[in-house]
Order: structure tokens, then C-alpha cells, then sequence
């Protein structure tokens, strides 16, 4: 038996319950990994408030284990599957299962964790890691000279995201919700930080660009910016709402995106960005590779155990984590 974080209907943090429950077996082409690190993410609350109980992307039906990150080592391996052995140090993202002490996941889907990551480092780099990189490298390909806005620049996703566009020579635009949290974006090397509780942040991008707005807006917060967003996004510019932190958007007029300059909106999905083996390692190795050398940042704001879930999804509900936050299995 081990422990697993489970909720067996949709709604609240209250809802999640530590139950034992058996080890799994790995089917053909699967592989068992004993887990040291989870990853908390929004996409773990939008799985138990129900938010994506419609998704077929993400598939679920309750009562489920939550979690879709984490990193540990090969336990054993199933049928067919030649490229891991057990002792391998492995990590991974999207694939539910991962608040447990053992999880079994397609082998595709594993990266092997290279020599000088860590365990907790390569977890962290794992969902918001793979998301910088496609937002940054392929939803919009960030060219030297162009400009992007960053909401919750001091968020997990954030802080990466700022990286890896100064280091494709980006313009950065980002806002944050204190002064402490500007000090960490600035040091990272956002050009522009704006304090969304203090200024409207629509209007100061627009005075920043004398009115031309940013090519692209990496929209993580839904409902509470994305008025702004269309606002501040240049004639025919990209919005990219990868995340509603504050809550669904809500109907979206597409007559709306025309007034705000023929604006292109999309709603993408990190498991379309990492389909293969292939672009799952491509972008996990880069980003290896860049903490690795140095040139990478990650902020792991705190590492709660596992029996402090409910803790961990309230905290980033409630906007307090200022960088990564893991559950040590």
C-alpha cells in the first residue's frame, strides 16, 4: 500500500483526503516511479474544483489523485520498455497521479534528469518549465525587438518566463502584486514591472509603448486581466491565456478581439506543446541544460510533505507563493 492525495468529489481544498491505497503495477510500456517531488500547479486545482472535468486533453473522473509533476526514480518497468532501467533518476508533467508515493507513468513521457539537476530542481522544471518554453519558443516565437507582457511575473511560470525571453532579446513587460515581488522580476531582468494594485496596468504598458501596446500577452491570470489584456495587446498582436489564476474568463465576444485591433486569442493547452517524446525532451533538456550551465534561475518558494496538500493549493489560490512550490513524498 502507500499514500496517495485523493478527492472524491469536485470543489474545495477541503475536499482532499491522504488515503492508502495500493501500489500500482505497470502495464506494457509503462514505467513505475518511486516519486520524491510533486509539483503544485493551477492545473492541479482546475482538475479538483472541476474546472476541467469536461477536458478529454486531460481526462479524469473522481475519485482521483491529484497531481500532474513530479521527479523520483525508476521503481520498475513494464513490458516493451527498453530506455529506463530501475535507479534512473526520472521526472515528468502531465500525467495524472503524481501526490502519491509511487506513480506509473507512459514511458514517453519520462526525461531522463541529467547529471548537475537535482530531484526537486527537475521537478519544478517540468510543467511551468515546458510551458515558458513553448509559450516563449513556439505559441509566439519571441524575436530580439519584440515586446511581451508577463502577468504574475513573480509566480513560478512567471520567473521562468521572464528569463527565457530576455534570453531571445525580448522587451518584458510584467506585472506584479507587491514591492517585494518587483524586486524579484527585476532582478530576473523584466525591463518593466508594474504593480496592478497600485496602477492600471493596461495604461501603463500603453504609456511605456507610446500607445502601441506589446506584441504578446502571456495571460496566466484569466478573469481579472484579460479586459486589460485586450487593451494593452498591439493591433493584430497575440493574447495567450494560458491559465485563469483569478477564474474562467467567461464568454468571449469574438467581435471583440476585431475592436481591439484584430487581435488573435488563444487558449492552449502544455500536452499539444509536448505531443511527442521527441518535443517533451527537446524543450525538458534545454531547460536542463541552461540550469545546468548556469544561465537559468529556479525559485523554489517552499517544499511542503505530502500530508500538507490542502496547505499548498490554498497558498497558491491565495497568491502567496513568490516562486515554485514541491510536496517532498
Amino acid at each position: 500500500m502507500m499514500k496517495a492525495v485523493r478527492v472524491h468529489d469536485y470543489g474545495e481544498a477541503e475536499q482532499m483526503r491522504l488515503d492508502e491505497v495500493p501500489v500500482p503495477v505497470p502495464s506494457a510500456g509503462e514505467v513505475l516511479v518511486k516519486l520524491a517531488y510533486a509539483g503544485v500547479n493551477f492545473i492541479d486545482v482546475y482538475v479538483r474544483n472541476g474546472n476541467y472535468k469536461r477536458s478529454e486533453t486531460y481526462a479524469q473522473t473522481p475519485p482521483l489523485t491529484l497531481g500532474m509533476e513530479g521527479a523520483g526514480f525508476v521503481e520498475a518497468v513494464g513490458e516493451g520498455v527498453e530506455d529506463f532501467i530501475p535507479g534512473d533518476p526520472v521526472a515528468y508533467c502531465i500525467e495524472l497521479g503524481s501526490y502519491a508515493e509511487y506513480a506509473v507513468v507512459p514511458a514517453w513521457k519520462l526525461v531522463h534528469v541529467l547529471d548537475g539537476v537535482s530531484l526537486d530542481i527537475a521537478a519544478a522544471l517540468q510543467l511551468q518549465g515546458s510551458t515558458a518554453h513553448y509559450l516563449s519558443h513556439s505559441l509566439f516565437p519571441l524575436q530580439p525587438g519584440d515586446s511581451c507582457l508577463i502577468h504574475a511575473g513573480a509566480g513560478g511560470l512567471g520567473q521562468l518566463l521572464i528569463q527565457l525571453a530576455k534570453r531571445l532579446e525580448a522587451t518584458v513587460f510584467t506585472t506584479v502584486g507587491s514591492a517585494e515581488k518587483a524586486e524579484i522580476t527585476a532582478a530576473l531582468g523584466a525591463d518593466h514591472t508594474i504593480l496592478y494594485r497600485d496602477d492600471d496596468f493596461a495604461e501603463a504598458v500603453l504609456d511605456l509603448t507610446a500607445g502601441e501596446g506589446v506584441d504578446v500577452v502571456y495571460d496566466s491570470v484569466g478573469k481579472d486581466t484579460i479586459q486589460g489584456s485586450l487593451k494593452c495587446v498591439r493591433r493584430c498582436g497575440v493574447i495567450s491565456n494560458n491559465g485563469n489564476a483569478s477564474g474562467p474568463i467567461g464568454p468571449l465576444d469574438p467581435l471583440d478581439l476585431a475592436e481591439a485591433g484584430s487581435v488573435f486569442f488563444t487558449r492552449p493547452h502544455l500536452a499539444d506543446y509536448i505531443a511527442s517524446a521527441e518535443e517533451r525532451q527537446g524543450r525538458a533538456y534545454d531547460l536542463f541544460g541552461w540550469y545546468a550551465a548556469g544561465e537559468l534561475k529556479v525559485s523554489i518558494d517552499r517544499t511542503l510533505p505530502l500530508a500538507e496538500a490542502r496547505q499548498a493549493h490554498e497558498m497558491i489560490e491565495a497568491r502567496q507563493t513568490k516562486g515554485k512550490m514541491l510536496l517532498a513524498v
